[in-house]
């Protein structure tokens, strides 16, 4: 599919590069797509923020560009996903946007996740930016595919609803989201995105949700619970009350008005 229905020359490739703090790499290659990947998992926090101040400004690539590489907040699925994979197709790869059902019953959920797949000298590659505490590399999409990344293992596997990812869970696996191979185009990220955001069932619209990958741990914050994983160490999770969930968000680096923080705080109180 050809990007300019993605209208992807409008991204200020610099300035993401600079965000992120990556140098532009001379072509697309493996060693250049984990670098870029690691560094946006490590820059942009997974977040509905905008969902809970009802001040969401929309999936388009402009106003993506203008949150994350412009002001350094981050979003959701459809935000990192718009982004990178404007970004990767800005570098010389082959991208490929896909959408996914979230949770354990392809069939009861509809297709409200994004995910990038990206060809690479023949192979292809499940990129996945934007599921709070998903992959932190690319994993080849080849039926039963592992990979084990900071003592956490994730699997691909074909099934008969599409692509699944899952993640090692106690002696088994969890599933995660099944993707499958249908066309994408803008309008459909958007009218994802709209549902996401809007409807009344929907979670982002009654918790906060917030993750970020760190230097030495993964940080995944609630308005009332902290969970906190370390490479060989036993995973913390605990109840927070609303100060100490606000103070994890500067530590994540969320950079939040002044009017940002007091309305937020004042939704936090207000969730069960």
């Amino acid at each position: 599919m050809s990007d300019d229905l993605w209208g992807t020359d409008r991204l200020d490739l610099s300035a993401y590069l600079e965000r992120i703090g990556v140098t532009e790499p001379p072509g697309p290659s493996r060693e250049a797509l984990e670098e870029i990947y690691d560094a946006h998992l490590r820059t942009f926090t997974f977040d509905n923020i905008d969902v809970l101040l009802e001040q969401h400004p929309g999936v388009d690539l402009l106003d993506v560009q203008a949150k994350f590489a412009g002001r350094g907040r981050g979003g959701y699925c459809f935000e990192h996903g718009t982004l990178l994979a404007a970004v990767l197709d800005r570098l010389g790869f082959a991208v490929e946007r896909r959408l996914a059902r979230v949770g354990p019953d392809p069939t009861a959920a509809g297709r409200t996740h994004l995910v990038v797949v990206i060809d690479l000298d023949g192979e292809r590659l499940l990129v996945d930016p934007g599921f709070g505490l998903s992959l932190w590399r690319p994993i080849p999409l080849v039926d039963g595919a592992v990979d084990e990344v900071r003592g956490i293992g994730y699997r691909v596997r074909r099934g008969e609803h599409g692509w699944a990812l899952e993640r090692a869970k106690d002696d088994g696996w969890e599933l995660m989201h099944t993707h499958d191979e249908a066309l994408v185009v803008p309008s459909d990220v958007a009218l994802g995105h709209h549902y996401t955001s809007t409807h009344p069932t929907v979670h982002f619209r009654h918790r906060l949700i917030t993750t970020k990958l760190l230097g030495d741990r993964h940080v995944s914050l609630t308005h009332n619970t902290v969970t906190i994983r370390r490479e060989g160490e036993e995973t913390e999770h605990r109840e927070i009350g609303i100060d100490e969930a606000m103070g994890y968000l500067e530590e994540l680096a969320v950079p939040l008005t002044d009017d940002e923080r007091a309305r937020l705080r004042a939704r936090l109180e207000s969730l069960d």
